[in-house]
C-alpha cells in the first residue's frame, strides 16, 4: 500500500503534502501530467483541512471525524493510483521514489550459475534403456534439483573408458526431470559398457560442471563410478 510506512495519521498529512509538493513542481519528471498533480493537490488539501478540524478540540465532533475518515479514504485511493503511474515510469529512480515516500523497486536477485555437478546414479537397466536419477550433490540429497536450477543436460557414451572431451559424448537432451530414461541404440552389443554424465543449468541456460561419469552394462552388469 502506498505510504505503507506511515503508522501515525498525523504523519500522513506531512507525507502526503510532500508528495503533492514534489509532483506539482515537476509532474512530468514523475510520469504524471499537470492535471493529475492538480487533482492530487485537491484531495491532499481536503484531507489536511478535515484532519485539522477533527483533531482540534473546539471543532472535533462525530461529523468532522467522519469527514476526516472520508477524506483520508479519498486521499489513499488517489495516492495508490498516482503511485502506480510513478512506479511504472522507468526513468524515475529509486532515490526519487524514496523522496516521494514510496518504496524503491526491488531488483530481482541474480540466479547463480550452478557450482556443482549433479549426483547421478543408475536406477535400472532394461534392454537398451538405462534409467538414471539425478540429485543435489552439494546437499547430499538423492532427489531434487538444487535451488536456482531449471534442469539438466544428459550425455552418454559407449566404450570401455569415459572420454575426457565432452565433444566425444552423445548429447541425449535437456530435461527438467530428475529421473531420466536414456535410450541406447539396439545395434549395440549385449553387455556393452556405457557411460552417462550430466550437468545442471539455470533459467538463463548457464551450465555448471559435469558430474563424474557413471558406467553400467546394457542388459545387466555392474554399476561403477569413474575415478
Amino acid at each position: 500500500m502506498v505510504f505503507a510506512a506511515v503508522a501515525v495519521e498525523g504523519d500522513l498529512v506531512t507525507t502526503s503534502a510532500n508528495f503533492a509538493s514534489l509532483i506539482t513542481a515537476t509532474p512530468t519528471v514523475f510520469g504524471l501530467t499537470a492535471a493529475q498533480a492538480t487533482a492530487y493537490g485537491v484531495v491532499n488539501t481536503a484531507y489536511a483541512t478535515a484532519y485539522a478540524a477533527a483533531i482540534d478540540p473546539s471543532t472535533r465532533t462525530p461529523v468532522t471525524v467522519s469527514a476526516k475518515n472520508t477524506a483520508r479514504k479519498n486521499l489513499r485511493n488517489e495516492a495508490k493510483l498516482f503511485a502506480k503511474i510513478v512506479e511504472a515510469t522507468l526513468t524515475v529512480t529509486d532515490s526519487q521514489l524514496l523522496s516521494l515516500g514510496l518504496t524503491p523497486r526491488t531488483a530481482p536477485a541474480p540466479v547463480p550459475v550452478p557450482s556443482d555437478g549433479p549426483s547421478l546414479r543408475v536406477v535400472s537397466v532394461s534392454g537398451f534403456i538405462v534409467k538414471i536419477r539425478l540429485g543435489d550433490a552439494a546437499s547430499g540429497s538423492k532427489r531434487g534439483k538444487p535451488p536456482g536450477v531449471s534442469g539438466a543436460a544428459v550425455f552418454s557414451h559407449v566404450g570401455e573408458t569415459a572420454p575426457l572431451d565432452i565433444g566425444a559424448w552423445q548429447f541425449e537432451g535437456n530435461t527438467g526431470r530428475v529421473t531420466v530414461d536414456v535410450q541406447f541404440p539396439n545395434t549395440i552389443a549385449a553387455g556393452a559398457k556405457v557411460w552417462i554424465t550430466s550437468f545442471w543449468f539455470n533459467g538463463r541456460k548457464q551450465s555448471g560442471p559435469l558430474c563424474a561419469p557413471v558406467s553400467t552394462n546394457l542388459q545387466g552388469g555392474s554399476v561403477s563410478m569413474a575415478a
